[in-house]
């Protein structure tokens, strides 16, 4: 294991650990939160009309699984969700912004990099 990821884990299990950090990282309770269609950010309505096309998609990253490991998202197979990045203006890499797909026609946004989630309504 190289040295960045042992530091990485080390933080991330300390941080799970403290009290603040295990609460931060509890599954949602009682279901999602949701978010119409038209209250997205423009960018968003743009990605998630490129995922509905099947791309093209602007970062190399896109459509790779999500892995849930944050356990908020209903517990599904792994392959189950996909990743895709929504453009943030006036950053220089992915930003925080993402739509999750699900395999049945599900999306969720996070404008926080996987802190929260809302379902999309359609």
């Amino acid at each position: 294991m190289s040295r960045m990821l042992r530091a990485g884990l080390i933080l991330w299990l300390a941080m799970l650990c403290s009290p603040a950090g295990a609460q931060a990282y509890q599954p949602a309770q009682g279901g999602l939160s949701a978010i119409a269609l038209a209250e997205l950010p423009g960018e968003a309505r743009d990605t998630l009309r490129a995922i509905k096309q099947g791309g093209p998609f602007a970062y190399p990253r896109d459509g790779v699984v999500f892995k849930n490991f944050e356990r908020i998202l209903p517990k599904r197979p792994r392959g189950y969700y996909r990743e895709y990045t929504v453009k943030t203006p006036g950053t220089r890499n992915r930003g925080a912004r993402r739509i999750i797909s699900g395999e049945v026609s599900e999306y969720y946004y996070s404008a926080d990099h996987y802190q929260t989630f809302k379902r999309i309504r359609e």
